[in-house]
């Protein structure tokens, strides 16, 4: 499988490869993480309120993957705020997103085609992110494939995954919120991401590396956009979600409901002809059901 060479897009597809990501698409992940903390409920007030916490906040949106990952990798997790232009660029863009007069630029970054520009070049450092965290856990763990998945998984989309934590920063404490029971587009798409790369840095998938950065790449671009241009919100990978949940962990819920039922139902027949039975009966025979009650109570 070798799409790229047959296209002709080999010089093309490494010099993408090896792009540097600082400082534009990293400004532009930055400023979408922003933006997105921007429209959560109450974080404006936060701003106003305590600044400090609202930059914490900000800071644990752009660089959440990195914190979890070194975490995961037993990494002191203050290490990432540890590259000052990366935290001086994201703490400028933080600023002019929260307190530029008039929300200009907010709402320059939030015109539409605008939008589109900077969720296509957000969604390049994705790739980029989940290659990193694979390589870094694979030199450590060579045969842990499923240790390799959960950093690269972090390192892709760590802001989502402690979303509970930047919360509460925030004051707000919400774990039905919880990433894990309610995973957005970007942590599918990152987890299918981390799968992907780590079979291909263990040489379970025929194609090499910067092949697979681009065809990830152009997937996670292209249909970020689309959805940003339709107005998408729900995940597009929901009716493969469905199917697959039907097909794989439906059959003991379904027979676990009708057990359920069954059981409900027989109880409430068998409650029912206990309760009707003294409304039947004569008054001596509810006055000797009285005594025995309370014969047993004693």
């Amino acid at each position: 499988m070798d799409i790229v060479s047959t296209l002709g897009l080999t010089n093309f597809v490494m010099q993408f490869s090896r792009i540097s990501m600082y400082p534009f698409f990293d400004m532009a992940h930055y400023t979408l993480s922003i933006m997105k903390l921007k429209e959560q409920p109450g974080a404006v007030d936060v701003a106003h309120r305590s600044p400090i916490a609202c930059w914490f906040s900000g800071m644990l949106c752009c660089f959440g993957g990195a914190i979890l990952a070194s975490v995961l990798l037993g990494e002191p997790p203050i290490e990432p705020f540890t590259n000052n232009r990366n935290i001086i660029l994201a703490s400028v863009i933080w600023y002019l997103i929260f307190y530029c007069p008039y929300d200009k630029f907010y709402k320059c970054c939030n015109f539409l085609p605008s939008k589109l520009f900077i969720a296509g070049m957000k969604e390049v450092t994705r790739a980029r992110k989940i290659v990193a965290g694979v390589m870094d856990a694979h030199s450590r763990y060579r045969n842990g494939w499923l240790a390799v998945i959960a950093v690269g998984w972090a390192k892709g989309a760590g802001s989502g995954l402690i979303a509970n934590f930047e919360q509460l920063v925030r004051g707000v404490w919400i774990p039905e919120r919880n990433e894990l029971l309610r995973m957005s587009y970007g942590t599918k798409v990152t987890l299918i991401g981390a799968v992907l790369f780590t079979f291909q840095q263990m040489n379970y998938l025929p194609i090499t590396r910067h092949n697979l950065i681009f065809l990830y790449t152009m997937f996670v671009v292209s249909t970020k956009v689309a959805m940003v241009l339709f107005n998408i919100h729900h995940s597009p990978f929901a009716p493969m979600e469905v199917a697959l949940y039907h097909m794989a962990f439906s059959w003991q819920c379904t027979s676990t409901e009708s057990h359920f039922q069954t059981e409900a139902s027989n109880t409430g027949e068998t409650l029912g002809t206990q309760c009707s039975a003294p409304l039947d009966a004569s008054p001596e025979e509810s006055e000797s059901i009285k005594r025995r009650r309370a014969k047993k109570a004693e």
